[in-house]
Parts: structure tokens; C-alpha cells; sequence
């Protein structure tokens, strides 16, 4: 992975996410400072995930507009613009319009939407097909760094220096991400396409899914997953640890940590071993996507604490593992003018599907207990994997020759 676009690249990510995480903490504090209301700081996931949704879905008329750098570059440098607007005016103001702050939230996470999917469809077009789980690992491993990493740093910048002061530190980090983005060389022919249709245009990315046998898997596995995933968010480990572990909130940050740490190691063996993975591709999809289902189950009727973050590793190792082998899958299949529509139609389906399961696996948790949302979690979960067995005929078994261990 020695192309000097690909570094410009997962720096550019790595600085935009790591502000991204700085100017929400920041932002928390200043909000609660101002209004003293849980309720506003409810809203900030909201509307984040509201906003990569809406732009997630509108993002194919981009993609058949614009190259993926020109989108990619110019979400960057527009976020960059935003948040310069809500740095002097936070600095010059001494009372703030909340209406206003959530907006300006709003408009980061609308911009944010169609850089993920640009920037993922961008990582294949750099490097060669041989590199890409290698580069997928890497790219996985920097983001679980960063929030492993970020929100606790974050949280001393707002005690040492204050959150205004952290809102100026994104702006740098704004800044830089745009300089690495802007030195991306993309030699891949892009042709305009004339937009007569706009609402076939957004379609596009849903239609080869749909009408892609393994594309159209791949999803109905991401969509079960998705719903699935949610007995992960914070709000139900801190039920759990609450309530089945009976232990103390720290632990809450332990089970969170070292899921984290799990998805890390998932990386770093994924990187080091990246030909075994391309040589075995089919089998470990399967493998782990069964795993995933069983230390779910296993995890939601434990009640052990040392038990609990040791089934939190292996979730975090074995769900990196799965994540990487479903990002080659669509990476060596679709095109270089498909890729970006489908990471889009991905998105918004993500953003959508978690945010709403989020509130119906909340709701049953109260109503039932935190240990019946884990056992749905597992089943869903189980058939998933069972879709992919039944379905194993349309996936390749493997991208490399035997590999050189």
C-alpha cells in the first residue's frame, strides 16, 4: 500500500472523523451549559443520523454529476466553511440560538453523508485488487483508534481548555483534512451523466442491489444486522451492566472499551493475515457471521462480569473479520461507476434502520428486559447466518492463489 493518494486518503478520513467526534463533544458541553436540558442533547443523534440519511439517499445524483474527489473534497472543505461560521459565532456570542446550533448539525451531517460512501468507493480505485482487504483492514483499524480514543480525549479538551476551544481545534483538523484531500490523484475516466429523471437517478444504487444476486444478499444480511446491532449502542450495555452484571457505571465503559478493543484486534490480524482472508473469503463470511450470533447469545444470558468483556473481545474480533469480508465482496464485484450509488443506498438503509430499531429494541427492553432484546438480537442474528449458508452458490469462494504464510 505504498500510493501516496491512499495515504492522503485515510489521513484526510482520519482527521475528518476525529473532528468530527471533537466538535460533537464540544458541542455537548456548550449546549448543556446553555440549556440545562437533556432533551437538546437527545437531539444531537438525531438529527446526525437524520442527516446521513437524507444525504446518503440524494447521493446518486451527485455521483452521476460529479467525480468521487470533487465530492469528497468539496464535503470536506464545505464542512470546514460550516464549522468557521459556528466557531466565531460561538466565540462572539454570549447567548446562542439552539434552533440555530442544531441546524448547523444538521447541515455537517448532510455533508458527511455522501463523503462515507465517496470515500469508501475511492479506496478500491487507488490500489490494486491484491491490497484491497489489506487497505479495508487498515482503514478499519484507524477508525476504531479514533473512537476508541476520541471521545475520551475529547472529554479532557472540554475540561482542560473548554469547548469553544475544542470547536477551533476541529476547524484545524477541518483544515487539514481538506489539504490531504485536495492532493488525491484519481485517474478513473468520469464522464457526466445528463439527469433527466431524477427519481429513476435515486433509484439506481437500490436497483442494482436489488437486481444483483449478491449484492442483494449482501444487503439482506447488512438490514438483519443493522437491527441486530443495536443491543450494542450505550443505552442498552448500561441497562445490562446495570441489571444482569450488577456492577458499577464504570463497567458500562469497560464492556464498551473493550469491544473496541476487539474490533482493533480484529484489524490488525485481518491486516497481517489479509491473502489467508482473500483465499478463504466465502468460508469466513459464513463462519463469522455464525460466531457473531452466538457470542451475542451467549453474552445477553451471562451474568458474569469478567465473562461479559471477555464475549466483548471476541464479538469486536470476529464482527471486524465479518465487516472486512463484506466490504471485498462488494469492492471486487461492482464497478468503479456502481460502487458509490451503493454504498449510498447502504447509508441511508443503515441510518434509517438503526435509528427505528433503536427505538423499538428501547422500548422492549423496558417492557421485557434487557436480556429477551439480547435473545432477539441473537436469533435475528442466526438468520443471518442462515441466510448465508442457503445462499453460499452466488457468493465467489475466494480472490487470491493459495497464499504465502
Amino acid at each position: 500500500m505504498k500510493s501516496s493518494s491512499f495515504r492522503f486518503l485515510w489521513m484526510g478520513q482520519a482527521c475528518s472523523n476525529l473532528g468530527d467526534v471533537f466538535y460533537i463533544v464540544g458541542l455537548i458541553s456548550i449546549m448543556y451549559i446553555v440549556s440545562q436540558s437533556a432533551f437538546y442533547l437527545a437531539l444531537l443523534p438525531f438529527i446526525n443520523t437524520f442527516g446521513r440519511f437524507l444525504s446518503g439517499y440524494l447521493s446518486p445524483l451527485l455521483f452521476n454529476t460529479y467525480p468521487l474527489k470533487t465530492l469528497l473534497a468539496g464535503s470536506q472543505i464545505s464542512k470546514t466553511a460550516v464549522l468557521i461560521i459556528l466557531a466565531i459565532w460561538i466565540t462572539l456570542q454570549s447567548s446562542f440560538s439552539m434552533m440555530a446550533i442544531l441546524t448547523l448539525i444538521f447541515v455537517v451531517a448532510f455533508l458527511d453523508g455522501w463523503a462515507a460512501p465517496a470515500s469508501r468507493a475511492m479506496l478500491p480505485r487507488l490500489l490494486s485488487k491484491k491490497e484491497i482487504v489489506k487497505a479495508n483492514s487498515f482503514f478499519s483499524v484507524v477508525n476504531q483508534l479514533i473512537q476508541l480514543g476520541a471521545w475520551a480525549l475529547g472529554g479532557l479538551l472540554v475540561a482542560w481548555i473548554g469547548g469553544q476551544a475544542v470547536i477551533w481545534l476541529t476547524f484545524g483538523l477541518f483544515v487539514i483534512s481538506s489539504l490531504m484531500v485536495a492532493l488525491i490523484q484519481d485517474s478513473t475516466p468520469f464522464s457526466p451523466r445528463e439527469v433527466k429523471d431524477r427519481a429513476n437517478v435515486l433509484k439506481e444504487g437500490w436497483q442494482t442491489i436489488w437486481y444483483t444476486p449478491l449484492f442483494k444478499k449482501i444487503h439482506v444480511v447488512i438490514f438483519i444486522e443493522s437491527i441486530a446491532n443495536v443491543v450494542w449502542i450505550a443505552a442498552i450495555i448500561y441497562v445490562f451492566v446495570s441489571e444482569v452484571l450488577e456492577k458499577i457505571e464504570a463497567w458500562w465503559g469497560y464492556v464498551n472499551t473493550t469491544f473496541f478493543i476487539g474490533l482493533l484486534v480484529g484489524g490488525l490480524l485481518s491486516i497481517r493475515y489479509s491473502e489467508v482472508i482473500e483465499y478463504h473469503l466465502k468460508k469466513l463470511l459464513i463462519y463469522s457471521s455464525c460466531g457473531v450470533s452466538i457470542i451475542t447469545l451467549l453474552f445477553g444470558f451471562n451474568s458474569i462480569a469478567w465473562v461479559a468483556l471477555t464475549l466483548s473481545v471476541l464479538y469486536g474480533v470476529v464482527e471486524q473479520v465479518k465487516s472486512i469480508t463484506i466490504e471485498t465482496y462488494l469492492q471486487q464485484e461492482a464497478t468503479s461507476e456502481e460502487l458509490p450509488k451503493i454504498y449510498g443506498a447502504q447509508g441511508a438503509l443503515t441510518s434509517l434502520t438503526f435509528g427505528l430499531a433503536s427505538l423499538i429494541l428501547g422500548a422492549l427492553a423496558d417492557v421485557f428486559g434487557v436480556q429477551y432484546v439480547f435473545l432477539i438480537a441473537g436469533l435475528l442474528l442466526a438468520t443471518a447466518a442462515v441466510y448465508l449458508v442457503l445462499s453460499r452458490g452466488s457468493f465467489p469462494p475466494k480472490y487470491t492463489e493459495d497464499p504465502d504464510i
